[in-house]
């Protein structure tokens, strides 16, 4: 059974080898997950993992690998802080409203927003659909999911009408794969625009001319010359929004990050959550646990670091111009604070965003953000990332 689990491993560019899957033989015939209640999948995704997976950036790759050929089978599970009845978020019809009545539902404020979640968690008991006052799904509520409302909070179930200014549930987001093989090199030539060669480090490269003139000086006796290989000298300090309205630019900021990786050998790179607020991270996966606090970032890189952000920049204005606004936690700061801290900070810098030119119009966050950025925000397409390149090449 397990030798085509790790032949599918090796499909998917793992580096798994002979031994590492011996080491994992061994182990399940020790009995290691053999405790109290058996051996599960569960049991099992987290011994191979520890066993065959050396490297952390290569766990995105070994949960596919591993769903794939386990179908069907769900191996991670996430608690809500407060835990709602399952029936309450089950969805069994779709809404469809017309303009008009989706012009008549009326927003809430932010205050009276939070306020009125709070009364109806104490008041509900039962499940709702269709309404639009409590709890539930396919109504127009500000509470619940599957329906409409022009501002509220998703709980539970995927997003819709990306409308809601708080999301309540645990999200995953993955890293971007920064090995992905470009489809084309437009990418890596835009971003040669930024470049300051030196030579810096060991004499690794042959020097051809000073090694023909030494020679020559010589009476033809071999005189081998070296040199420091030579470097793009620019330092890039890149803040990536992840996860929400970003999973829909997945592909395309990939090729851009490993673009990116391969054209900049000083390259500091962060992830955020549609604004930056007071810690970002680096590694998804452990976005709570290892935080680094966005006083360290400014403190910790000079004004030499070009500052680029990735971002869609669609989210609601109050995560933006509020405290407390972010969809995931109760920021003290609203994040225009801490963008304009940043771009104070390192006086070159770039918003780069995903979403097509022509909808930036129609999103009030994103006018936002171009206020904040002074107008330096470019499409992520050949001809926005030579104009952005160009301006933090100044």
């Amino acid at each position: 059974m397990l030798i085509p689990f790790f032949y599918t491993l090796r499909a998917a560019k793992l580096p798994v080898s002979v031994k590492e899957f011996l080491t994992l033989l061994e182990a399940l015939k020790s009995g290691v997950i053999d405790d109290e209640g058996g051996p599960t999948v569960d049991k099992f995704y987290f011994l191979a993992r520890t066993s065959l997976v050396k490297d952390e950036a290569n766990f995105d790759k070994f949960d596919r690998a591993f769903g794939a050929y386990f179908k069907g089978v769900e191996m991670l599970t996430t608690d809500l802080h407060k835990e709602l009845p399952l029936e309450w978020l089950r969805k069994h019809l779709e809404l469809e409203l017309t303009p008009e009545q989706k012009a008549a539902i009326e927003k809430m404020g932010w205050d009276e927003l939070m306020q009125t979640l709070q009364k109806r968690l104490e008041e509900q008991k039962e499940r709702h659909e269709g309404g639009n006052k409590w709890i539930g799904t396919g109504g127009t509520s500000p509470f619940g999911h599957g329906g409409y409302n022009p501002q509220g909070v998703r709980i539970g179930g995927a997003g819709k009408n990306k409308s809601a200014v708080k999301v309540w549930e645990q999200r995953a987001y993955k890293d971007y794969d920064d090995n992905l093989e470009l489809g084309t090199r437009n990418i890596k030539v835009a971003l040669r625009r930024l470049r300051r060669f030196a030579r810096e480090g060991s004499e690794l490269e042959l020097d051809l001319d000073n090694t023909i003139h030494k020679t020559a000086a010589n009476a033809g006796m071999l005189d081998i010359r070296m040199q420091p290989e030579r470097h793009n000298k620019v330092k890039v300090l890149l803040l990536m929004d992840v996860g929400g309205t970003m999973d829909e630019h997945i592909h395309r900021v990939e090729e851009l990050f490993s673009a990116v990786k391969s054209e900049f050998k000083h390259l500091e790179f962060y992830y955020f959550h549609n604004c930056v607020y007071d810690f970002v991270w680096k590694n998804n996966r452990r976005r709570f646990a290892e935080k680094f606090p966005t006083w360290d970032i400014i403190r910790k890189y000079n004004k030499d670091y070009k500052l680029i952000f990735v971002g869609d920049a669609t989210m609601s204005p109050y995560e933006i111009l509020q405290p407390g606004g972010s969809v995931e936690y109760n920021n003290e700061e609203p994040g225009a604070e801490w963008l304009q801290r940043l771009t104070n900070a390192f006086p070159k810098y770039a918003w780069i965003n995903p979403e097509p030119q022509g909808v930036w119009q129609y999103r009030q966050s994103i006018s936002l953000i171009q206020q904040l950025m002074h107008q330096r925000m470019f499409p992520l397409s050949l001809q926005g990332l030579e104009g952005a390149m160009r301006l933090l090449s100044k």
